[in-house]
């Protein structure tokens, strides 16, 4: 029986994971830069300029939208620590994306290389 570790190890032989110190630039280069973590963790920060569409519904999300229609549409994903984005890329490899590239060390290898975060303004009423 295989683990989700298995599955993890699998789906990263698939897709190209891009160290976080080329990360940047991937992002500059990408079409969709695609935040696969749950709406908690995208609204206490992510990556500038980044979507949310949670993991559970990658694949519905991308069926319907116009916008992520096209097969070779440049796809930066990225999750927690890399292996939700190892899942999805691969998903989205099976659905016909031909370029799909998750970020190594997801969120938390761009946080721990000191690079900025985005937080959505929150309203304070006093």
């Amino acid at each position: 029986m295989k683990t989700a570790h298995d599955l993890v190890a699998a789906a990263k032989t698939r897709v190209q994971e891009v160290p976080v110190a080329d990360a940047e630039q991937a992002i500059r280069e990408a079409d969709v830069l695609v935040d696969v973590r749950e709406a908690d963790e995208f609204a206490a920060g992510h990556l500038a300029g980044a979507v949310h569409i949670s993991r559970g519904t990658l694949e519905f999300k991308f069926s319907v939208n116009p916008a992520l229609q096209a097969r070779d549409l440049n796809i930066v994903l990225y999750c927690k620590t890399s292996g939700r984005a190892a899942l999805a890329g691969a998903a989205l490899h099976d659905m016909g994306y031909l370029n799909v590239r998750s970020i190594a060390g997801g969120f938390d290898g761009w946080v721990a290389a000191g690079k900025p975060v985005a937080k959505p303004d929150t309203m304070l009423f006093e």
